[in-house]
């Protein structure tokens, strides 16, 4: 584990890892004189946490971090842990899409769009937030700029071009402007922009946009070191490779999230789920951790609401994702059944009255992943242990931490199923009824229904 120490001493300290940012310092002996050290808070203090996406134009009627600022406490009694922000910069005028243009168009890294509030307004959401115990982390777009950044004049040898020397874009995004990575200035410039939003406004880490896409990893090798030295970050690459690793803390599950839509879309046999993790699990080890979800900003906005995709099974596969191996995230709204797709180019409002009281089912989610030491992310706990069963519509598994055992089973199918599944004999929590239960192995699941046992 790293260690950093605030002066230029050959001495590693071993200590033991704090899960508080506010004890980040540890004072240390060395020849009896007191040494400051910065102590490792993560990947450790993310082990039981899940991540909730905001989107500040889209959160309130108002649209500003300040209506955010007011939400706190509602998300604390929630129990997420880190508040990922989607991207508060300014939006490029020029080339725009829509009314409002695109967050990841970004026309100035180190300010803060007038829309949305100021920087004054974000350092206190901050603080607000850290006093309540959350994580911020920051959504950063280190591969492109909109086409009103200053670099696009001052420095046009920061940027990608086409074979006729223009500054040039990447598909249909055409109100952005593709950086070159090649150009050490221009890296040097834009880690000195992260390094500000760290120092300014103590943000806890990065959610790094299409980390892995026209982005070498020298890039991640100079960048992720100088800024931990700075305060120890959480890291969350938006790319689904184990390259990212161990730089990064996180990556995307990109492919469980793509099967499970197609599994719940008929397109694939829920069997293959069993595969994938098998899968997974050989591809990135344990330590990485893994994102999951069941919707983002994109899909929401572009692909449908998770009711639209997954039909009467959310329930099902959001209890999957918060109880398999990986980091669960929740998108804001998703938490009280969220079912309109969010406008991206324009101002659109969360209808926050929950109808089908979905706050209640998230939170207990959340609380459950929180309280269970097994189904800890990476290698604070075991890997999955898939079970063995005689249907292939039902998936079960396992997750063990010491004396904390939790078996997860779900029937992946629209038609009633009876499984027999093999260790599940012996009396356990029935976590969503809330009493005990006396299992023979023996179930009969209905319809996208879903179990937890706990002992």
């Amino acid at each position: 584990m790293k260690k950093y120490l605030s002066i230029a001493i050959l001495f590693i300290a071993f200590i033991s890892c704090k899960t508080n940012q506010d004890t980040a310092t540890e004072e240390v002996k060395v020849d009896s004189v007191a040494v400051e050290v910065k102590t490792s808070i993560f990947p450790e203090a993310a082990k039981n946490l899940t991540v909730y996406e905001v989107n500040i134009r889209q959160y309130s009627k108002e649209g500003t971090i300040n209506a955010f600022a007011q939400d706190l406490p509602r998300l604390k009694d929630l129990g997420v842990g880190i508040l990922w922000i989607m991207p508060v910069s300014p939006i490029s005028v020029t080339n725009r899409k829509g009314e409002l243009g695109s967050y990841y168009a970004i026309s100035s890294f180190r300010d803060v769009n007038p829309e949305f509030g100021t920087f004054d307004d974000f350092k206190a959401m901050v603080k607000q937030a850290h006093e309540l115990g959350f994580y911020v982390i920051l959504d950063w777009v280190p591969n492109h700029t909109g086409w009103d950044h200053p670099w696009i004049k001052e420095h046009p040898e920061y940027y990608a071009k086409d074979e006729e020397g223009n500054i040039t874009h990447e598909a249909d995004w055409t109100d952005i402007a593709l950086l070159d990575h090649s150009s050490e200035e221009m890296n040097k410039e834009m880690i000195s922009d992260m390094e500000y939003w760290v120092k300014e406004t103590d943000i806890d880490g990065f959610r790094c946009d299409h980390a892995g896409h026209e982005i070498p990893m020298s890039f991640w090798e100079d960048a992720i070191p100088q800024l931990n030295s700075i305060k120890d970050l959480f890291w969350l690459a938006e790319w689904d490779e184990p390259k990212m690793h161990p730089l990064f803390n996180a990556t995307y599950e990109w492919e469980l999230f793509h099967l499970t839509n197609a599994i719940a879309k008929g397109e694939k046999n829920p069997d293959s789920m069993f595969d994938h993790i098998m899968m997974d699990q050989e591809k990135y080890g344990k330590e990485p951790f893994r994102l999951m979800m069941t919707t983002n900003h994109d899909e929401n906005s572009w692909n449908g609401t998770v009711f639209e995709r997954y039909g009467k099974a959310d329930k099902l596969y959001a209890t999957m994702i918060f109880t398999i191996s990986g980091m669960p995230m929740i998108y804001n709204g998703q938490e009280v059944g969220l079912n309109k797709r969010l406008e991206f180019f324009k101002k659109d409002n969360i209808d926050w009255s929950d109808p089908k009281g979905y706050t209640a089912f998230y939170k207990s989610l959340v609380a459950l992943r929180k309280n269970n030491p097994a189904l800890n992310t990476g290698i604070y706990s075991n890997p999955v242990l898939l079970g063995e069963d005689d249907n292939e519509s039902v998936l079960s598994y396992a997750r063990k931490k010491d004396d904390n055992l939790v078996k997860v089973v779900l029937n992946l199918s629209n038609k009633s199923q009876k499984v027999s599944i093999f260790g599940l004999e012996g009396t356990y929590y029935d976590y969503f009824k809330g009493d005990s239960v006396t299992l023979d192995g023996n179930l009969t699941m209905g319809a996208f229904e879903y179990k937890v046992y706990i002992k």
